[in-house]
């Protein structure tokens, strides 16, 4: 019973923290949401094994048709939004979608390799200005700025992994987000290159002969052909023989060294691709945009960027895109509680990390070990 008063007290001090900076109504809608999702947390606990042992043997049978089926009807559904939206929440769709490979791509850092990245939104801005720069210099085409802003990317992750080999923890962040600001300074004063300030307009659209492919139902495609790309990729990764290795460095690094695991080769791979995967999509939100410019490049888009990897479940590829889809479409959604969706956010990120550490769609692996953890202390 002791342990169920923390249901009922992380509210009341979550309430009493916001006081002083939103005075008396803001800490009672905070209060009021916070004991919301207490709620529903403590009666999913509830019930929770009765949902198991009802749900189990439905699970257990399902048949490789039936998840076939389910495949499909997530195909078409998928193919069919566009469809259903209008111009402004398609675009907001399309901005979840570039998140969510980005995501997925600082899931291999972190989720697999273990390794803490909290610059990660540099590499982002790499392929975003490269794009940005050779689409108005050189009048370069969309599709082949693709694999040249990976590449330079691939290019900075390997600058910064070699370095960082010995690096772990804190220190390895603090490096990272040191190489982050460092970024977002250089492009903010290299006026000749990146504009400074002022960012770079005009960048060129999507166009594929003489079709433009700028419009928002055009880039949902392309986004949505992206993310399959990425999740089925990084699904074979997981469960190839590399992964495990990544895994075995995530969890005791020199236990896996020991065991002939080479894990400098390792590390570099990680940030290589994972900032391969990250200037691809920069050059995909720059013709988005039309326009790239520092502020969009911040400490701040690293954070949320790492937050939907925690939050959707690291090492669990839906439960990143959970993660991601989560945190952008669910601040569009509540915009009209400007002032307070940010302590709302704030307080289910708490619940989250207290309730339910693992995230929202956790990976069978990662479950099994932090619910063993959990019951060794």
């Amino acid at each position: 019973m002791s342990r169920d008063l923390k249901y009922l007290i992380w509210p009341l001090w979550i309430a009493v923290l916001v006081w002083p900076f939103t005075r008396l109504r803001g800490a009672l809608i905070v209060l009021v949401a916070a004991a919301a999702c207490s709620a529903l947390l403590f009666a999913f606990k509830l019930w929770k094994p009765k949902i198991a042992l009802s749900a189990m043997p439905r699970l257990a049978g399902f048949s490789g048709r039936t998840k076939t089926g389910l495949l499909i009807a997530l195909v078409l559904f998928s193919l069919a939004l566009p469809f259903a939206l209008n111009k402004y929440f398609l675009d907001v769709v399309v901005t979840a979608g570039i998140y969510v490979v980005l995501a997925l791509g600082l899931n291999l850092i972190v989720g697999l390799a273990g390794l803490l990245v909290l610059g990660y939104i540099a590499f982002y801005a790499v392929g975003a200005y490269s794009y940005a720069i050779l689409s108005t210099h050189f009048h370069l085409n969309f599709f082949w700025a693709l694999p040249v802003g990976a590449a330079l990317a691939l290019l900075a992750g390997l600058l910064l992994g070699l370095p960082t080999l010995r690096l772990r923890g804190d220190y390895l962040a603090i490096v990272t987000l040191g190489f982050g600001e460092i970024t977002r300074i250089v492009l903010n004063n290299w006026d000749g290159l990146t504009g400074g300030p002022n960012g770079i307009m005009h960048v060129g659209r999507p166009a594929l002969g003489g079709l433009n492919l700028g419009t928002p139902a055009h880039l949902y495609y392309l986004v949505l052909a992206v993310i399959t790309l990425a999740a089925w990729f990084t699904s074979r990764l997981n469960r190839s023989r590399l992964g495990r290795a990544l895994v075995a460095m995530r969890e005791d690094e020199t236990a896996a060294r020991a065991c002939g695991i080479d894990t400098t080769r390792l590390k570099i791979l990680a940030f290589c691709l994972s900032a391969a995967i990250a200037g691809m999509m920069g050059v995909v939100f720059a013709a988005k945009m039309t326009f790239v410019s520092p502020e969009s490049f911040t400490f701040w888009e690293s954070v949320m960027v790492l937050c939907m990897v925690v939050l959707g479940g690291m090492a669990s590829v839906p439960g990143v895109i959970l993660g991601a889809l989560a945190l952008i479409v669910l601040p569009e959604a509540f915009r009209g509680l400007q002032h307070y969706r940010m302590l709302v956010f704030g307080t289910a990120m708490i619940a989250m990390m207290i309730f339910r550490p693992q995230g929202l769609w956790p990976s069978k692996r990662r479950k099994m070990e932090m619910d063993e953890a959990g019951a060794s202390l």
